[in-house]
């Protein structure tokens, strides 16, 4: 029997897939718990016309995110910070910080949990970090933490 698949099944196949399984398989397990529907002629054009949207709509949020990398990629952000001896600062400068100054700067709303930093920035110098967008693509930032005269 010939299904498609509402949900991602394990080792079976991803939500949207046409898949051929056993009709106990499909009439005991598959369409009692909405895993997947019947593959009917009507069925199907309709699932090809909602996978080529979502292709559509993934294509679209990888342009915008290249688009971000290009406003991104080889910034500068400026941090002027108190600092004790052997330029430790008083406080840290986290991830937050940096994704609020990146909103400030560039216009960009960018998720915190999305910038790759490693531990968060406690002695005056130069960092570079990353900007997680979009699966694959990524910028990076310089951070210039100085003291504050």
């Amino acid at each position: 029997m010939k299904v498609i698949l509402n949900k991602d099944v394990k080792k079976l196949g991803k939500k949207g897939d046409v898949v051929t399984v056993s009709d106990g398989y499909a009439r005991n397990f598959l369409l009692p718990k909405e895993l997947a529907k019947e593959a009917t002629d009507g069925n199907v054009r309709q699932a090809e016309t909602k996978k080529q949207e979502v292709k559509e709509q993934e294509q679209a949020r990888r342009q915008e995110a290249l688009g971000k990398k290009e406003a991104l990629e080889g910034g500068v952000l400026e941090y002027i910070a108190k600092a004790g001896s052997a330029g430790r600062l008083f406080g840290a400068i986290t991830n937050k910080d940096l994704a609020t100054s990146i909103n400030e700067k560039y216009g960009l709303a960018i998720d915190k949990k999305k910038i790759e930093m490693g531990d968060h920035i406690k002695v005056l110098g130069e960092y570079e970090i990353k900007v997680k967008l979009y699966p694959q693509v990524s910028a990076k930032l310089k951070v210039l933490v100085k003291e504050e005269e």
